[in-house]
């Protein structure tokens, strides 16, 4: 069941990232103090990042204990270890390289230099997600406590285009993903199955090129011709926007600024 979004306006774009910092690191405090670790899915481009770099200075990252958290990746570009353009390159150099994580609670999607062909890649790191899935969890990937995606200027969420098989899928929670249209053309993306098995979904959006997108999204498009608008959790879905993404929004969707 789609859970309604709650949108949530900041001025600019570094103050949605210290605010989405701040936000996160209450949820994975308060997820540790509830069950002993926290579940988290991080998210590339430039505002997962820049979230990221705003968590990596914020005072309060202390606040969490960071050997008893579980990161995973809503997607990830099919390129050699240590590419600069993956994901994982770019989360190390913003923050995980600067906190004491634990290496076994860190799971980056494979590689292209690795021993797997992207299709058998996205397999591989289905049977990952499923074997830290237990029994409260009722699937094949565990309940993540956040799951956060950056919205493409064409309503991408992870690597699932509008139209493309990826994001037509209902049954794998893991795909590879062949001629994107945004290069590299080959990743591997969670599906909308897997996405919607975290309590909250947290969808980013900052500047102006993300406002048409912003906006079919939240107005009813279906989720094939705009994936973004099929991204929600269990219990929240929380749209965090600054004031030139949410400037195309119809005004009953328009919420009170937040500084």
């Amino acid at each position: 069941m789609s859970t309604a979004p709650q949108l949530v306006v900041h001025r600019d774009k570094e103050l949605m990232a210290q605010a989405a910092a701040a936000r996160l690191i209450t949820k994975i405090v308060d997820a540790q103090a509830a069950r002993g670790y926290a579940s988290i899915v991080l998210t590339g481009g430039r505002n997962g990042n820049g979230l990221l770099a705003a968590l990596a200075a914020a005072p309060a990252r202390d606040a969490v204990d960071w050997t008893r958290l579980d990161l995973w990746w809503g997607d990830e570009r099919f390129l050699p270890d240590g590419d600069p353009e993956r994901n994982y390159t770019q989360a190390r150099e913003a923050l995980l390289d600067s906190v004491p994580l634990n290496p076994d609670r860190v799971h980056p999607m494979p590689a292209s230099d690795g021993p797997y062909e992207v299709d058998a890649a996205a397999q591989v790191y289905a049977a990952e997600l499923a074997a830290a899935a237990g029994p409260e969890d009722h699937g094949p990937v565990p309940t993540f406590d956040v799951l956060m995606l950056g919205v493409g200027p064409d309503t991408h969420v992870a690597s699932l285009f509008p139209e493309l098989p990826a994001v037509r899928e209902t049954e794998r929670t893991v795909v590879g993903v062949h001629g994107a249209p945004k290069p590299p053309p080959t990743r591997i993306s969670l599906t909308l199955p897997a996405i919607r098995a975290a309590r909250e979904v947290w969808l980013l959006a900052a500047g102006e090129d993300k406002a048409e997108a912003t906006a079919i999204a939240l107005s009813g498009a279906g989720e094939i011709q705009a994936p973004a608008a099929g991204a929600y959790g269990r219990s929240r879905t929380l749209w965090l926007l600054d004031t030139a993404a949410a400037s195309q929004l119809p005004p009953e969707l328009h919420p009170p600024h937040v500084a």
